[in-house]
């Protein structure tokens, strides 16, 4: 197989895009509970017409006065973990912040990490995983030369096809989006190749009919079976507990697996919009309804979906491994009878 090589691409000269890094800026001295400070998002997205942001609260309780709001993509770092006594009860956790705390339901925690760029694609395409907390995604046409479309988050994942020139002279990844297909390009430093390696199945010397998934409604929590034994136990996030929306009961098999998924809206260049391109990690075992990672809330233990189970991004990785039926380094999707899946 011949793999795709950097492409060198006369483009038109632009006016108005411009082409920022993140910076990072010390809020206070490190304590004694964290050796480095963490670095959340505020990844709360818009439903409804609600807004998109976080309080700040002068103590670890829901009930205390709000000093301040931090809204959708501020950067935010956080010092001490705390599990309150006020709750909530199914998720417990604040963070210190600058000046007062902050519930953990809508951050999430990243790192700005950039990486070596790939002088070569497969001719399959190639996963790619965002490393900053956001990077932002361009297309180019000749009427209307390098235009915003997304904004693609920390951990999500994308489909690479191409390396082409960027508007800033540097090499970009070309990506194309599982849902409609439209290509669009990003920085290649801010994403990770992932290695063949990681999408080996883990136990796959168990007997398919030995694996099974066990999702509590009641306990919002899924367990994984072999035989017996379990295996992986999480809490988990799944549909809200109205009828259009609550995550279905019953005996289901995995339908399909992709390792990338856009779900929500194709609404572009704009970051409140309900538009969750690169959800990582899918595993579909009912009509519309899978298994997933979460990049836009650590809100797990409470239904508060749109009837997908939301897990922690690398308890989906890992559950994405595991089931069948098995994806490959270079399948957008893989279908068949696979892993046996009880809601109840």
């Amino acid at each position: 197989m011949t793999n795709k090589t950097i492409s060198r691409r006369n483009f038109l000269k632009l006016a108005g895009v411009s082409l920022g890094s993140l910076a990072f800026s010390p809020m206070r001295k490190e304590t004694r509970f964290f050796p480095k400070r963490r670095l959340m998002r505020v990844a709360k997205i818009a439903k409804d017409g609600e807004v998109t942001s976080v309080s700040i609260h002068s103590a670890p309780d829901e009930e205390s006065t709000i000093l301040y709001q931090r809204y959708k993509d501020d950067l935010m770092n956080v010092y001490d973990e705390i599990e309150s006594e006020a709750g909530p009860e199914y998720n417990p956790i604040w963070y210190r912040a600058w000046g007062g705390y902050v519930h953990r339901a809508y951050l999430q925690e990243v790192e700005h990490i950039l990486n070596p760029v790939s002088d070569t694609i497969h001719k399959d395409g190639q996963l790619g995983e965002v490393t900053v907390p956001y990077t932002s995604a361009l297309r180019y046409t000749p009427m209307n030369g390098w235009e915003p479309v997304y904004r693609l988050y920390y951990q999500t994942t994308h489909w690479i096809r191409d390396i082409i020139t960027g508007p800033d002279g540097q090499p970009w990844y070309e990506i194309e989006d599982e849902l409609d297909r439209l290509r669009y390009a990003t920085p290649a430093e801010n994403m990770r190749i992932l290695s063949d390696s990681e999408f080996d199945p883990i136990s796959p010397d168990v007997p398919i009919g030995e694996k099974r998934i066990e999702i509590s409604i009641s306990r919002q929590e899924l367990t994984a079976f072999e035989g017996d034994e379990i295996v992986m136990q999480t809490k988990i996030a799944s549909g809200a507990l109205t009828p259009q929306k609550e995550t279905p009961s019953g005996e289901f098999r995995v339908q399909s697996t992709y390792p990338s998924k856009h779900m929500g809206g194709t609404t572009r260049d704009n970051i409140y919009a309900y538009v969750l391109p690169g959800v990582p990690w899918n595993c579909f075992f009912a009509e519309g309804i899978a298994t997933h990672g979460t990049y836009w809330h650590n809100n797990f233990g409470i239904p508060q979906s749109s009837g997908c189970v939301n897990m922690r991004n690398h308890e989906a990785k890992w559950l994405f491994r595991w089931v069948t039926p098995v994806g490959g380094p270079h399948d957008v999707y893989i279908t068949g009878f696979g892993t046996r899946v009880s809601v109840v």
